[in-house]
C-alpha cells in the first residue's frame, strides 16, 4: 500500500500555485531570505472511505497515524500505521479494532501515543447504547507494534449511558499512559428528552501496563461539552488544554498543568470574553518544545471569528498577548499547532463561496514574525465533512493528514512542507 498513488484529483491542489496560495520564495514582511517551504504530496497508506485521522510524532522518532474506515456494508475498522525514522511507511496499514460499536465522529477521533517501553497505546468511542452521541471510551495497547491489540478496557468507570470522549492521550513514565476525556456521567437528558441541565465534567487517570487504574481526578467541573482537549509534556510536566464554560456561559480556551501528581488549577490562555450558549465544536492546540509552548484556537467572541496564537516561556504559567493569524466569517478555526528550536507552525480550515481550504502559517519561535504562509490544499468537500486536519514535525519538515471528500465518500490526504533540495 506504501507505492499506492491516490488519483490525480486528489492530488492536484497540493502544489501551492495551482491552488492559488503564494508560492514566491520571499518572506512574509517582504523582505529576501532563505528559500521558503513548499508543499509536496504525502502518499498515505489508506483506502477510500477513510477520515477521523490522528497524527502524533514519538521521542523515538517516528510518526503515528490513526484513522477509521467506513464504507457502506461493512463495520468500521480503527486503523493503524507507523512512519519510521527513515521517513518510509513501516509496513502496511494494521487493524486496531474493528466493529459496529465502533463510533465515527467528525469531531471527537481516536488517538495514539507510544510509551517509552515503546509499546502503542490507542483510545477510541465504543457506542453505548441508543442512536445518539452516547459512548464509553475504549483503550487499548500493543507491545509488538500493532499486530496484536490487548482486549480493551473502559477508561470511564460509570455505568451511565452518557457521552464520554474528545480525550487527550499521552505517556507516563516508562510503562504508562495519561488520559483526560470529557465526563457527561452528569450531563444526562431526562427520559422526556428535554436538554440535559447538568454538567460535563474534565477527568484524568493514569493506566500502567495491567490497565491498573490511578490517580483519577476531577480536573474540571464544567467545560464545554464538546471541544478537543488537546496536550502537551513541557519540561514542567504535562499541559491541557480545553474550552472551558462558566455559569455566564463564557466559554474561553484555559490551561491546566499537572504537578506531583494533581492537577494546577484553570488559567485563561487568553480571556477572549466569548459569551457562547452552545457548544462550537472547535477545541485549542497545543504544542511545546522545554518550556516553550503555542497554542492555538478558535473564538467568535463579539461575534467575530478568529484563528488565535499564543505562547508561554513558562510552560504556561503565563501566555503573551495573541497573534491573529486569521479572521472573518471564513474562518472555520480546527487548528493544529507544532513547535521546534527554529519555528512555530499552524494550521486552520477556511470556508468560502468557493469552498473550503487548508492553511499553514510558519512564524519565528516568539511569534513575532510571520515566515511564511502557504494555502496547502483546496478541498472539495464541504462542512464538518472534512473533519479536523492533522500537523506533525518530522525532521524538521511538516507533516500534514486531512480528510478530503472525492465521489461522495471520504479519503485522507497528506502533504509535507519542507525546504526545496538543493
Amino acid at each position: 500500500m506504501a507505492g499506492m498513488r491516490i488519483p490525480a484529483l486528489l492530488a492536484s491542489c497540493l502544489a501551492i500555485a495551482a491552488c492559488g496560495g503564494d508560492s514566491s520564495n520571499v518572506s512574509a514582511s517582504g523582505d529576501s531570505g532563505p528559500p521558503q517551504y513548499v508543499v509536496t504530496e504525502w502518499v498515505l497508506p489508506s483506502s477510500p472511505g477513510s477520515a477521523q485521522p490522528n497524527l502524533v510524532a514519538t521521542d523515538d522518532g517516528r510518526l503515528l497515524l490513526t484513522w477509521i474506515n467506513s464504507v457502506a456494508g461493512r463495520r468500521n475498522a480503527l486503523r493503524f500505521a507507523a512512519l519510521g525514522e527513515n521517513g518510509r511507511w513501516s509496513s502496511e496499514a494494521r487493524t486496531v479494532v474493528v466493529g459496529d460499536a465502533l463510533m465515527a465522529n467528525w469531531a471527537d477521533v481516536p488517538h495514539i501515543t507510544a510509551a517509552a517501553d515503546g509499546a502503542l497505546w490507542v483510545h477510541w468511542l465504543q457506542k453505548a447504547g441508543g442512536d445518539g452521541y452516547a459512548a464509553d471510551i475504549a483503550l487499548s495497547r500493543s507491545v509488538d507494534g500493532g499486530f496484536n491489540w490487548a482486549a480493551p478496557v473502559k477508561v470511564n468507570d460509570d455505568d451511565v449511558v452518557a457521552e464520554h470522549g474528545f480525550a487527550a492521550l499521552w505517556p507516563m513514565g516508562p510503562e504508562s499512559v495519561g488520559i483526560a476525556w470529557l465526563d457527561g456521567r452528569n450531563n444526562v437528558a431526562p427520559a422526556d428528552h428535554e436538554m440535559a441541565h447538568g454538567r460535563t465534567e474534565l477527568r484524568a487517570a493514569v493506566f500502567d501496563r495491567n490497565f491498573a487504574r490511578s490517580g483519577e481526578a476531577v480536573v474540571d467541573p464544567m467545560t464545554c461539552d464538546c471541544c478537543q482537549t488537546d496536550l502537551a509534556i513541557t519540561a514542567k510536566g504535562p499541559l491541557l488544554v480545553y474550552r472551558d464554560r462558566t455559569e455566564d456561559e463564557i466559554r474561553d480556551i484555559v490551561a491546566v498543568r499537572l504537578v506531583d501528581g494533581a492537577w494546577t488549577a484553570p488559567k485563561p490562555v487568553h480571556a477572549d470574553n466569548w459569551h457562547m450558549t452552545a457548544c462550537p465544536v472547535n477545541g485549542p492546540s497545543v504544542a511545546a518544545d522545554g518550556n516553550d509552548v503555542v497554542a492555538a484556537w478558535y473564538t467568535a467572541a463579539d461575534d467575530k471569528p478568529r484563528v488565535l496564537l499564543s505562547r508561554s516561556g513558562d510552560a504556561g504559567d503565563s501566555w503573551g498577548a495573541p497573534v491573529m493569524l486569521d479572521e472573518g466569517g471564513a474562518v472555520q478555526g480546527r487548528v493544529a499547532v507544532a513547535l521546534d528550536d527554529d519555528q512555530a507552525w499552524a494550521l486552520w480550515v477556511r470556508e468560502d463561496k468557493t469552498g473550503q481550504s487548508l492553511w499553514l502559517s510558519r512564524r519565528s519561535a516568539d511569534l513575532a514574525k510571520e515566515l511564511q504562509r502557504l494555502q496547502v490544499a483546496k478541498l472539495q468537500g464541504r462542512g464538518k465533512a472534512t473533519g479536523f486536519p492533522q500537523l506533525a514535525l518530522h525532521h524538521g519538515n511538516a507533516y500534514l493528514v486531512w480528510t478530503d471528500i472525492v465521489d461522495r465518500a471520504p479519503h485522507l490526504r497528506g502533504a509535507i512542507v519542507a525546504q526545496p533540495e538543493g
